[in-house]
């Protein structure tokens, strides 16, 4: 009985199936492999006693692990060394099935390392039972600012940091500019801070409130990050969106936004690793 050859795979199939495995490995470790990038904003009227001061901010997680009970992200605030943390809403996400001891791990595992301020962003109203998760990240440590503002006092000095709720949030909650009033009727004219999880919304609106510096997330940085753009895509689904990472500045007013940590469903990051972002501010 005569042997038939066997057939050979093709050089052609053995590279691509190489070239697929590495862009698999790689499009993982995009999105698992934490990036701590620092910023150093200067500001003219920034108090003394702030000039120095560290805010990590961490943004978008959506219910992500980085290693068991987010202990890859813990270290990485921890070495960080912030005199603040900021959490900028999207702590959840209302397109998975979310562990029910997911906000008490995070809560308490950055609490422990520095004071920890909350803002609600779109995802945690899409998911309900706000007023349940405000009360637990409150009984776990974290500061939840809801529309509300307090003053941080550093070597001496004291600045003023609000934080409003997601526009998804009640329809009769206070605006945006009924915050910044009270600011301004309990303080005069600050320096203060404004925490607020749409990125979207600075040009057209948080900008104007006076804040010296707003601190935002929800663009996740633009998801794939190309060269000479801002991102590709917004989380709205329109391409080439503005104001999704870094520093920038209008009216007077500077906004930060993190590329924030997790994904929503089914999208993913490409040149876009997961941000521990660090700002360390200036006075200039």
């Amino acid at each position: 009985m005569a042997k038939h050859p066997r057939k050979r795979r093709p050089p052609g199939f053995l590279l691509f199936l190489a070239l697929a495995v590495l862009a698999a490995l790689f499009l993982r470790w995009d999105n698992t492999a934490l990036q701590t990038t620092h910023f150093d904003p200067v500001f003219a009227d920034l108090p003394e006693g702030f000039d120095g001061c560290r805010m990590a901010v961490l943004g978008d997680l959506h219910a992500t692990y980085f290693g068991e009970n987010n202990q890859r992200l813990l270290e990485a605030v921890r070495k960080a060394d912030p005199d603040y943390i900021f959490l900028v809403g999207d702590l959840l996400d209302a397109t998975r099935e979310i562990p029910a001891d997911y906000a008490v791990q995070t809560a308490d595992g950055l609490a422990a390392i520095a004071p920890t301020y909350y803002v609600t962003g779109n995802h945690e109203w899409a998911v309900g039972n706000v007023p349940e998760l405000k009360s637990t990240l409150a009984a776990h440590g974290v500061t939840v600012l809801s529309n509300q503002f307090v003053a941080l006092e550093r070597n001496g000095d004291a600045i003023v940091l609000a934080g409003i709720d997601d526009p998804n949030g009640y329809a009769d909650q206070k605006t945006p500019e009924t915050v910044a009033a009270e600011v301004y009727a309990a303080y005069g004219d600050p320096f203060w801070v404004l925490l607020a999880h749409w990125n979207n919304l600075f040009a057209p609106q948080y900008s104007l409130l006076g804040a010296d510096l707003v601190v935002s997330g929800h663009g996740h940085g633009g998801i794939i990050r190309l060269p000479f753009t801002d991102g590709l895509l917004s989380t709205d689904r329109t391409f080439f969106p503005s104001y999704t990472a870094g520093l920038y500045e209008e009216n007077g007013s500077c906004l930060f936004v993190t590329r924030g940590l997790g994904n929503s469903g089914p999208t993913f990051r490409l040149f876009n690793r997961p941000e521990v972002a660090v700002l360390t501010l200036h006075k200039g």
